[in-house]
């Protein structure tokens, strides 16, 4: 029989290229989405993709109990995978408030739901960010949290103290958190990708819409940090690698209990300017971009050291950052609107 794994915000970026790697590795799959920031389109496509249904596809915002309890009384629900919440972190910092609420609420009315149901593993998305301004690069799993610069870092820190105090008090229960770094690309189909609302608050999703015609420059925030070129370096990984990053945590939190944590990343930091290079040379197009001034809160360098991934769940990355530009221009010109026509 093989496991029902629930993905809350399963039909956004990185949960609908996980439904796809689940899908394609024998999991069932159930997924619950309020679509603030994704469309059930992509769960349609994902289902394209696989050949597979879904187990159950459910509108509802992940802070509403009741509306959970539904999903878990109608399904055996074997694990979690925790991607609900709001990420942009230029917009925590003018809604801080919004951001707490939803993000570690959700959270907690999961964490609850799963304890009235008798559910005990949940795989949390996490992010470099708890690492904070204090850890040196590369950034490993047993660093100390440090200060982090925004609100939606802050919520991600406060959400794993949260369920390492939650796996303290209950020997049952297993928890594995993933710190992502940077996840750009799309499917190799072009069926699937990112799809920001309204105005992308990340660099490729911005790439991209320039090239296609929709914003008519990029500005790159800063070129006099203390770095090769002068701009950002950023561990980017492949969503498709991320997605089987979580398929190998599903395989192993079955036989673990308390608390784990991995990082995702590649271990190679490549910086904005060497995106933006790369994006035109494997795409053969000029993109028009200019540099403007820092912007509050980047550091300089964040990249992972993986190690850990490998050597406990037998994880590495496959694809390279040619493939990362390649894909998110494959999705981004077959669907220059996203999921909306």
């Amino acid at each position: 029989m093989s496991k029902k794994i629930l993905l809350l915000g399963g039909a956004g970026y990185i949960g609908s290229h996980t439904a796809v790697e689940l899908l394609n590795a024998g999991y069932e799959v159930v997924v619950v989405d309020n679509y603030s920031n994704s469309c059930e389109e992509s769960l349609h496509r994902v289902e394209k993709i696989t050949g597979k249904k879904l187990a159950g596809i459910y509108e509802a915002n992940v802070c509403d109990k009741e509306a959970l309890e539904k999903v878990f009384s109608e399904h055996k629900i074997d694990a979690c995978i925790q991607f609900a919440g709001l990420k942009a972190v230029g917009e925590s910092v003018q809604k801080p408030i919004e951001y707490y609420r939803n993000n570690i609420d959700s959270t907690l009315t999961l964490i609850e739901t799963m304890k009235k149901f008798n559910v005990n593993n949940i795989i949390f998305s996490s992010s470099a960010t708890v690492y904070g301004e204090e850890n040196k690069v590369p950034y490993t799993e047993e660093m100390h949290r440090g200060r982090c610069t925004n609100p939606y870092g802050w919520t991600k820190f406060m959400l794993e103290q949260i369920l390492q105090d939650a796996a303290f008090a209950n020997k049952d229960l297993a928890v594995v958190l993933l710190r992502y770094f940077n996840p750009i690309g799309a499917h190799e189909s072009g069926l699937i990708g990112e799809d920001p609302q309204g105005i992308p608050n990340n660099l490729m999703p911005y790439i991209s819409q320039v090239a296609v015609g929709k914003r008519e420059k990029l500005t790159i925030f800063g070129n006099d940090y203390p770095t090769p070129d002068g701009t950002c370096r950023r561990d980017y990984i492949h969503v498709v690698d991320l997605a089987k990053g979580h398929v190998k945590a599903c395989d192993y939190i079955f036989g673990m209990k308390g608390v784990e944590i991995f990082n995702l990343g590649t271990g190679t930091p490549y910086s904005v300017t060497e995106i933006v290079t790369t994006f035109e040379r494997v795409n053969n197009l000029k993109l028009n971009y200019v540099y403007g001034p820092r912007r509050a809160g980047d550091l300089a360098e964040s990249y992972a050291n993986s190690d850990k991934a490998l050597k406990v769940l037998g994880w590495k990355t496959e694809k390279t950052l040619e493939d990362m530009c390649r894909d998110s221009w494959n999705w981004q010109k077959k669907n220059p609107n996203g999921y909306r026509k």
